[in-house]
């Protein structure tokens, strides 16, 4: 793996999807395609993924040690990245970060909690969801009409994968504001052939500088096999006062994230919080 880079630099790998849709943007970005020699846990780490299979255990190995590496860049000493409140990886004082890893790709995110209030990113293999019972666990209605109709004019981009991919982003940058679930009925998206989307928020979202936050907005990306989503916000976001809802279904579906999920299971992926 080569030194990270701040993504309004030189691309941080050969790959650089995540550097790529974070352009610009006050980040700093390390993503990988191998699992390096050198990555290693520190022992209050080692505890989480000590049953896992060698492949799990590697593929968290990498992704901290990419998060560690993106950190060092904004003058954070090498140090464990233990998890809180519903696994959320805790990231030292005054940095905000999300990680990543699939099949083949590893990556993590950091900037300094003056220039970004949150960040969410997510990476899945870019090939349909493997039970197509998940699409209906994870969208609603309208977002599974939209998903069909992309996939006419772009039928080589897997939408099913995509869609749960930006929700699991939107997740990873709504916990750090809110501290409470999101389920995947609790957001509704927009995803455009344009490479963007956006997040209706469906519940009342926290107050984020002033203002309730009521969406999210983000990029995606389909490149060498894998799907990434990634979103920041700086300051209020979607958040311009109220903003109209849409009512809840009369009978919420259970994501497959939440503790009380049944069949079909979730698609066959690492973690959200890597």
């Amino acid at each position: 793996m080569t030194s990270p880079s701040k993504s309004t630099g030189e691309v941080s790998d050969e790959t650089g999807i995540l550097s790529t849709l974070l352009a610009g943007e006050p980040v700093f970005v390390v993503e990988t395609r191998e699992d390096p020699a050198d990555a290693v846990l520190f022992p209050e780490e080692v505890a989480y993924v000590a049953k896992a299979v060698p492949k799990r255990q590697r593929e968290f190995t990498t992704a901290r040690h990419c998060a560690r590496t993106a950190l060092a860049r904004i003058d954070v000493p090498p140090g464990p990245i233990l998890r809180g409140d519903k696994g959320a990886p805790v990231w030292p004082a005054g940095v905000v970060g999300s990680m990543t890893h699939c099949l083949g790709y590893r990556a993590a995110v950091v900037a300094r909690a003056g220039d970004v209030t949150s960040v969410g990113v997510d990476a899945e293999p870019a090939e349909p969801l493997s039970d197509p019972g998940v699409l209906d666990l994870v969208s609603d209605k309208k977002e599974r009409a939209a998903l069909a109709a992309l996939a006419v004019t772009e039928p080589s981009v897997p939408w099913d994968r995509l869609l749960f991919s930006a929700k699991e982003s939107v997740y990873k940058a709504w916990f750090p504001l809110a501290k409470r679930w999101l389920g995947f009925e609790d957001a509704h998206l927009e995803i455009s052939a344009d490479g963007t989307f956006t997040a209706e928020l469906l519940v009342a979202g926290p107050v984020v500088a002033g203002s309730e936050l009521t969406g999210f907005s983000g990029t995606w990306l389909v490149r060498d096999g894998v799907v990434v989503t990634a979103m920041r916000t700086r300051g209020h976001a979607y958040a311009r006062g109220p903003a109209p809802r849409r009512a809840p279904p009369a009978s919420p579906r259970t994501s497959p994230r939440s503790p009380a999920a049944a069949a079909p299971a979730a698609p066959a992926a690492a973690p959200w919080w890597a």
